[in-house]
């Protein structure tokens, strides 16, 4: 009977393995202090305790201004096993955009903590911020699209036109005080001033010219905290995005109607082009401001879009 010899293993060897199989999972935790109503300094420690029982090593790096959360995630470590953010739409963009920037994939926790969280919502994430921090270590991945714009990239909606500078040129403190009502004060400021873009949009072999006074491209189930103004069964991992463009009206009633039918999701054919796309392409004569996600996309002339499927990882319930 042949006899069965074991390797020998120190004791050295032992200790080592055993830190090795009980070394904590490690977590970088970016927010923003400043979102929202700066809720999250009542609950950091909630939050951070959340993960801990999780049995997470954690890395928090408040930010401190624009472009720090994409850096900070950019020159991450790939020994973090999770991201976890937290902040408004525009903070999970920079963070989705140092995601990409870095090379390699890591799971994205999300906690909502904006004037809107448009996204959020869109995922179902809880409103309560300990519960989405539950969310971010206990639930799961879902591989959800997201969108090239150029060289940039955006989460859920790339926009230009009417409104589409009110998130990024609203004062932080405006909007934590009034939320909601803080877009919508400052966009009726520019009823008075409504202006149009002829451009010329290439889309799957389909050529539109039109004068356009407002136009998105998303992979969201609501936009301003308005539900359902993107359309009807949004999927966010089909590899398509759902593309509204408003024509110019021809005088303010038609304007106001307008608004109506898309707050109502009644399409008005005569005054909008409603379609999903994998690809779009917008050219235009001039200069055109853009928003990503809510912050200030650059002004562009020419703009390719196309729809990263499964891009990212998000945790969900």
């Amino acid at each position: 009977m042949e006899t069965l010899v074991l390797p020998f293993v120190s004791q050295e060897e032992k200790i080592y393995q055993e830190e090795v199989i009980h070394m904590p999972k490690k977590l970088l935790f970016v927010y923003n202090p400043k979102a929202g109503k700066a809720q999250i300094r009542l609950r950091l420690a909630d939050i951070l305790n959340t993960f801990a029982e999780a049995d997470y090593e954690i890395t928090a790096a408040p930010t401190r201004g624009h472009d720090d959360a994409r850096r900070i995630v950019a020159e991450r470590s790939r020994e973090y096993e999770l991201v976890v953010c937290s902040g408004g739409d525009g903070t999970l963009d920079e963070v989705v955009t140092g995601m990409r920037q870095s090379g390699f994939r890591t799971p994205i926790g999300y906690i909502p903590a904006g004037s809107t969280n448009d996204f959020g919502g869109s995922l179902s994430l809880p409103k309560n911020m300990v519960k989405a921090a539950e969310t971010a270590v206990r639930g799961k991945n879902f591989a959800c699209d997201i969108g090239a714009f150029n060289d940039d990239v955006f989460v859920y909606i790339a926009a230009f036109g009417l409104f589409t500078d009110v998130s990024y040129e609203t004062a932080q403190d405006m909007k934590n005080v009034l939320g909601h009502m803080a877009y919508l004060l400052e966009g009726v400021k520019r009823l008075s001033a409504v202006r149009s873009f002829p451009m010329k949009v290439i889309c799957e072999g389909r050529v539109l010219e039109d004068d356009f006074i407002f136009g998105m491209i998303t992979n969201s189930v609501s936009v301003g905290g308005f539900k359902n103004i993107t359309g009807k069964n949004v999927r966010l991992n089909d590899g398509l995005f759902e593309v509204t463009l408003i024509r110019r009206p021809k005088n303010p009633v038609e304007l106001n109607n307008i608004v109506i039918s898309l707050l109502n999701r009644d399409v008005d054919t005569s005054a909008m082009y409603c379609f999903r796309a994998a690809e779009i392409t917008l050219e235009s004569p001039e200069p055109v401001a853009w928003t990503l996600d809510g912050e200030n996309g650059g002004s562009h002339r020419k703009v390719e879009i196309k729809n990263i499927c499964k891009g990212i990882d998000i945790r969900v319930k």
